[in-house]
Parts: structure tokens; sequence; C-alpha cells
């Protein structure tokens, strides 16, 4: 097999590549009609961020298997496109785990101590002594925002040196904090008034950018910021005033929301703040590691075996597929339609099968619910790679089957859940491509997962639903269709509605204000589309 590299890569990836009995080609720095031309007769690609892995690309070359990316960003890559043309699109995110929970670590070390300022001004000549008074982090609390593997990582290691560790991340169960010795937290607020000492771990997303601003970094007065992860997360010009005002110690920053940094960033012109130029996963062991777990993982689909880090979703039986395939994208939008739903520090998820499908090879369905359930968190989350996320934040994960389904010829429900407290999604195919959500909890409905959706729980009481079209209607909200149910006259009731836009969080306080709203809840489906 032949296996094409277009950015450099260690070279002990390739040697491995070679010892497998693999024709290894570099060939560094092409683009255009060159690459096409290169990659025409590869059976793989590997790829850092150098390299635009177009529909063109993928089309240029028939024999592709895979495409492997040494490193963990693929914002070069068409995954969807790689998928149509039946191409595996893998990476290597584990390789600089180590290396970036290191550099955390040492930025929180340097901004603690100020060394680097020091060290700038002994080698001006000037015997500073007397001017920095240093933080010791016996005894201080971490902030961990977003608890995966380089959070953990972090968190294990300040921990050993007497830090106490308090963690924000609505997609880590209380068992795997417990392993850290963590304290898990409800809110990001929490975490930000807890901690002497906040660092950042978290994917760049819709949900985090500019997450911590000016009135979050006011909460950790006298503290200081690690930020290692993704730029865009902070607020740079709030952070930059924080610290030169007084309100923070100080800030250490490797990644920032435009790279390389600008000259006029307002970062730079403030002394207590650290700043590397994107080094976390810089270091030898990272970038070997990378390289040797990207060549396995080509290796690896050269063999049909499972691909580890592929982003996404495998080939299956053409006998099987027809069968499943309707409810692959159901269950994705239960699991979604669930986790919006539900209030509590998600610890489990369970999807069962009744009827029908529960005869069929449902994995890839259950991957797909997880998809669906990690949806919100995971930039990079695909139903290949959800049960290794559920796996490491120590999601508890069941699979259940029965062959009876209530009315329905096929049933999936998702529940998601933290061991007191869940919401159940029920889920079915009308004519095999109609898909909608039948039950909510208890609540028997007849919904179409679509769009905007508004979710409301109230009294059974004459007039509510009245009240809340007027308020919709008031706030030139359009429904597109409206499906109620209950468990018993006068009781509590569920009512599911289908919005052209999304309401307003002002719309939202004014039906909550309501004495007969118990709660409604807003659940964007694929942005609203």
């Amino acid at each position: 097999m032949k296996v094409l590299v277009t950015d450099p890569i260690a070279d002990a990836g390739l040697e491995r590549l070679r010892e497998a009995g693999h024709e290894v080609e570099t060939a560094y720095d092409i683009e255009g009609d060159a690459l096409l031309e290169a990659v025409a007769d590869a059976n793989a690609l590997i790829v850092r961020s150098g390299t635009e892995v177009t529909d063109e690309v993928l089309s240029a070359a028939p024999d592709l298997v895979i495409v492997g990316r040494a490193g963990i960003g693929v914002d070069n890559i068409d995954i969807d496109a790689a998928t149509e043309h039946g191409v595996i699109v893998a990476n290597a995110p584990e390789g600089n785990v180590r290396a970036a929970a290191e550099h955390s670590v040492a930025m929180a070390f340097a901004t603690a101590r100020s060394i680097p300022q020091a060290h700038e001004r002994l080698t001006g000549g000037e015997w500073a002594k007397g001017d920095y008074l240093g933080t010791e982090v016996n005894h201080k609390t971490l902030g961990v925002v977003g608890f995966g593997r380089v959070g953990q990582e972090v968190a294990k290691r300040l921990g050993s040196l007497g830090m106490d560790i308090v963690t924000f991340d609505p997609y880590i169960s209380q068992e795997r904090a417990d392993q850290f010795g963590a304290e898990l937290v409800d809110e990001l607020d929490e975490c930000l008034a807890a901690a002497d000492f906040l660092t950042i771990h978290t994917p760049l997303t819709p949900e985090t950018e500019n997450m911590i601003g000016e009135e979050e970094l006011a909460q950790l007065e006298d503290g200081y910021v690690v930020n290692c992860a993704r730029g865009g997360i902070i607020d740079e010009l709030a952070l930059a005033e924080a610290v030169e005002d007084g309100i923070l110690k100080g800030a250490a920053v490797d990644v920032f929301a435009e790279e390389p940094l600008p000259d006029d960033s307002p970062l730079l012109d403030v002394e207590d703040i650290i700043v590397t130029p994107h080094l976390g996963a810089s270091t030898e062991a990272a970038q070997e590691n990378v390289a040797t777990s990207t060549a396995d993982q080509i290796v690896a689909a050269f063999n049909d075996e499972p691909v580890i880090n592929a982003l996404n979703a495998p080939s299956i039986d053409e006998s099987i597929f027809p069968q499943i395939r309707p409810y692959i994208e159901l269950a994705d939008t239960a699991g979604k339609i669930a986790v919006q739903l539900f209030d509590g520090q998600m610890g489990s998820v369970e999807v069962t099968y009744a009827g029908d499908i529960a005869d069929q090879d449902v994995e890839l369905v259950t991957a797909s619910a997880l998809k669906g359930v990690f949806a919100p968190s995971e930039l990079q989350v695909n139903a290949v790679n959800a049960p290794q996320i559920a796996e490491n934040r120590g999601i508890d994960v069941t699979e259940s089957k029965t062959r009876q389904s209530e009315d329905f010829q096929s049933l999936v429900t998702v529940t998601v859940g933290d061991g007191e407290d869940s919401v159940s999604v029920c889920g079915t195919q009308f004519a095999g491509e109609d898909p909608r959500i039948v039950r909510i909890d208890d609540h028997r409905v007849d919904a179409v997962p679509h769009g905007h959706m508004l979710v409301a729980r109230n009294r059974d009481e004459p007039g509510t639903i009245g009240f809340i079209g007027t308020v919709l209607g008031e706030s030139d909200i359009n429904i597109a269709g409206m499906f109620n149910g209950r468990e018993v006259i006068g009781g509590e009731a569920l009512s599911v509605y289908n919005l052209d836009e999304p309401p307003t969080s002002d719309v939202l306080d004014r039906l909550n204000g309501d004495d007969r709203i118990i709660e409604t809840k807003y659940i964007s489906l694929d942005n609203g589309e």
C-alpha cells in the first residue's frame, strides 16, 4: 500500500509504516494540481495542518482508504466529503495530552512566581529581588474548566502538590471526578468563585466561545488564569484589563483567537501576562506519539481492523444497514433532546430498543445516540468516537432490548440520568422515513423532531396552551406544529411546539413567570435548520 505524507511528521511514524511493509512517499508543501497528481495513486494520506483535504482532493484519489491527521485538529479536512467517498478520517488526540498538561502546569508556576519577568530584568542587568513576591500553590484551589483527558492530567499533577481541585464540566460523571479528588460543581460561577488558579481545557465551540469574559474574570479576584486549550474561549481584551487593573494577579496564555498573535494584541502590553506561541504540543515525545499513533491507525485500516480514533462513521454490512439506517438519525436526535431537557450532572446514558429493531445489530445506533448526547460539548463528536468519549468521562452506558413495543413496530428510547433523576425521550419511524418523538418521560406525544422546539411542562388547566400561544404570537414567533400530552386530567401536562425561530430569553422568562407553567425548555436541533 502507498502512503503519501504531505506535511512533516516524526521519523518514528514513517519507520513504523515501512516496517509494516508499506511504501512511504513524502511530498511536503505541495498544493493545487501537484497535490492532486501526487494523491492519485495513494491508499493513505497523512497530513498535519498545512494540507487542505477537500472534496477535490478526495475525488482525485480513487484508491484512498484513510486520511490520518498527525494531531488533533481536523478543520483542514472535509470529513463529510471523506465519508461520501468512503474514506476514513482519523486523528491523534491522545499523543499530546501529557505535553499539553505539563505546559499548563509550567505556565501556572511561571505566572505564580513571575519567572519570565524576573528573567528578563536580570538579563537586562537589573537585580530585582525585592520586586517579586510569588504565590505558592499549596493549599490553594485549582479550578478546572473542562475535565477531559488534559484537564484530568493537570488535576492529577497539581493535586499531588497540595492543591484542592474544583471542576466544572457538564459532561463528566461524579464518579470520574471523585477518582481525581475533584469537587464537581454544576455551574461555571461556582468554579470561578472557588478558584485561586483557573485553567481551561475545553474545545472551542459556539457554546464555549468567549465563555470567560469580564464578569467571569471579576469572580477570580486576586487569582490567576491559565489557558493552553484554544484561543477564543477567554475574552482577551477583558483578560488584559483584569490583570492591568489588578483584579487578577496574573495570567498565562498559550493559545489565541488569532494566530500568530497580532502585534497590537492587548495581551502584549501587560507585564503580568505571560504568552507563549502555542507550544502546548511542542515536545519531542508528543510529536513522536502523534506520528506513531497516526501510523498505527493507517496500518489498522489497511488490515480491516478497528480504527480507534476514526472521526467518521465506519462501514457496515450492506444486509444490515437498510434495517437500522432510519434509526441512526432518530437515536441521535433523541439523545440531543434528552440531554437538553436534563438539568442534572449526567452520569449515565441508557439506550433501549423495543420491537423489530431489537433483533438487529444496533451498535452503530447506540453510538449515534451517544453522539447526540455529547453533541453540545464536543466539536468533533460522532458515532465513532462517542463511545470512547463516554468511557473517558466516566459515563455509564447501557443498552437493552425487548420484543414488546407498545403499539409501535419499533421504538428507540434514550435516557439520560445522574443516578437519581433522569429524562427519557422515545422515538419511532412512521412509514420508515417519518421520525417522531412519541414519549417524553411518562407523557405520550406525537412530535416532529425538527429545527426549533419548545417543550413546556405545565398544570393541566384551561387557557394554559392559549397563554403560551399568545406569548409566542405577541413576540412574532410562529408555531409550525404543536403536540400535547398529559398523564391525568388536571395533573401535569407536557406540550411540544415546533417554532419557526428560537424564543428569546425574555419570551422564556415571560412564560416561566406564569403560575401555571412548571418549566419550559428550548431545544435546538441541527442549529434550527
